[in-house]
């Protein structure tokens, strides 16, 4: 992963003996050991940690250090208040040299078409960048929106309430494996059918987001649990 250069005490008063020994038995209050950074903190700390492991699952380098990384040490690094700026981080391929992966953070105001412009301006080496994502905590406008489509490079844009979990890590959720197109290929021609013959699964999906799939792309599905036997079943994007 490389740099761009482009973010209540309680009164003793009216307690008898007994009540204040108690309380004092059991030590400061759990608030007393949060900052008041500790909520913004936390959300920029698991928001960054599922980009990076996204980023890994899509096949990008990704130091393993920067993805087990604690929130006391995220903490350490960026403080109560983190600087969004120092959030930013970009990622090269493994396989690939050529695709970089840009990754910003948006502030809490709402996002405009003034914002799209100064992060546009922040990107430095655009030529040699293939995708951004954008973190936001806020809405974005129709007019930000359109802006955005005017980026050489494709834009994937997250709320970060839906970055605070990895779905994938869900227990539930099944495994989901991206085939090659050689894989799609081979499928298709070992089970006489077509492409768009595959059960679909829409590319607004939350798994269809997280690993980035393309109209055409097919996704294989394990599902496995104590009751059901385990199967599988492939998936179309569409």
């Amino acid at each position: 992963m490389e740099e761009n250069g482009v973010t209540a005490a309680v009164n003793g008063n009216g307690t008898d003996a007994s009540e204040r020994f108690n309380m004092e038995g059991l030590g400061k209050c759990f608030s007393s050991y949060a900052d008041d950074g500790t909520h913004e903190t936390h959300r920029y700390y698991l928001s960054r940690r599922t980009v990076l492991e996204m980023l890994r699952d899509r096949g990008y380098s990704v130091p393993s250090s920067e993805i087990d990384l604690s929130l006391q040490e995220f903490r350490a690094i960026h403080g109560p208040n983190p600087d969004i700026d120092r959030l930013k981080f970009s990622a090269t391929h493994t396989s690939d040299p050529s695709k970089r992966m840009l990754v910003l953070f948006g502030g809490p105001g709402i996002i405009k078409v003034s914002t799209i412009r100064a992060i546009a301006g922040q990107i430095v080496n655009k030529d040699s960048l293939t995708g951004l994502i954008l973190v936001l905590q806020n809405q974005i406008t129709n007019q930000a929106m359109k802006a955005v489509d005017l980026f050489k490079f494709k834009v994937e844009m997250f709320q970060i309430t839906d970055l605070l979990v990895n779905i994938t890590k869900h227990v539930l959720k099944p495994k989901h494996q991206v085939l090659t197109d050689r894989e799609k290929q081979k499928l298709l021609k070992d089970y006489c059918i077509e492409e768009k013959q595959l059960p679909r699964l829409l590319r607004k999906d939350a798994i269809a987001r997280y690993y980035g799939l393309e109209k055409g792309q097919v996704v294989k599905v394990t599902y496995s649990g104590e009751i059901t036997e385990s199967h599988v079943t492939y998936r179309c994007v569409w």
